[in-house]
């Protein structure tokens, strides 16, 4: 099926899970309508971000991933001035450092400077700045919505924006079999995995929680070699080691506490 209308599938059950959720795990706190706008803007970011990302992978797959990976660099820029959060130096090497392992690690060799190269590393820097707006985004509403609401929420504006990207021809098309494993792989890698992340978010600063998700990459890599068998070449182990040390690095360093966060969170 399209990407479009995968991406759709997955941001319904993910609105599904945690509606359910949400319905148990309440924030008292009334939200503002500065709070409702940056709800807004963190469901049609988010949209934005995949259908960009998606479409970065037509052209190329490694420069795709290579310019998505952007968000940290973004995040750690954006982050003191829209957030006033300090970025400190080793912030800034674990950054610097674990973009040089994804470049390692994914960049091929002897890729030339074609359309598609360009194209792919646009679309994909683009789905970076969508993706490090959403990291920003979810700090202003950590007062008002719990965990399972700011999903929940966020899913009713995002869910309409990637349908209307789906084809009509699409939708006649879908096989129930296919649709059903689908909803049942995104509980997990959609819905679970955008609960914790922002559980996650809400207690560490945010260009520290942009800086961990690159070891996304590098645990896909590792998937694909103890699944599909794909060789793990000096490269990869290289730049993942480096990856590995920027997070390790982030998640020792001594950061400044996050505000307490409200009841249902």
């Amino acid at each position: 099926m399209p990407a479009a209308l995968e991406s759709t599938l997955l941001m319904v059950v993910t609105g599904v899970v945690s509606g359910v959720m949400a319905t148990r795990d309440r924030n008292p706190c009334k939200a503002a309508l500065a709070e409702w706008g940056w709800l807004a803007w963190l469901g049609i970011s988010d949209a934005f971000n995949v259908l960009l990302f998606f479409a970065a992978y037509k052209y190329t797959i490694s420069i795709a991933v290579l310019a998505h990976y952007l968000t940290p660099v973004f995040v750690a820029v954006g982050a003191p001035l829209v957030l006033g959060e300090k970025l400190t130096a080793r912030t800034a090497l674990a950054v610097a450092g674990s973009l040089a392992g994804l470049a390692l690690m994914l960049a091929p060799s002897g890729v030339s400077a074609t359309h598609a190269v360009w194209l792919s590393a646009a679309l994909g820097a683009g789905s970076a700045f969508f993706y490090a707006s959403n990291v920003l985004a979810n700090k202003f509403i950590v007062r008002s919505f719990s965990t399972s609401e700011a999903v929940f929420y966020h899913t009713l504006f995002a869910a309409p924006i990637l349908a209307a990207f789906v084809p009509v021809s699409a939708w006649p098309t879908i096989e129930p079999r296919a649709a059903g494993f689908l909803a049942l792989v995104s509980i997990g890698p959609g819905a679970t995995a955008s609960l914790v992340f922002l559980w996650g978010l809400r207690r560490m600063p945010a260009a520290h929680a942009s800086t961990l998700t690159l070891l996304e990459p590098l645990v896909a890599v590792l998937v694909a070699s103890a699944v599909f068998g794909e060789a793990l070449g000096w490269r990869t182990m290289a730049g993942g080691a480096l990856i590995l040390g920027g997070a390790f690095a982030v998640i020792t360093q001594g950061a400044r506490r996050s505000p307490a966060l409200p009841s249902g969170s």
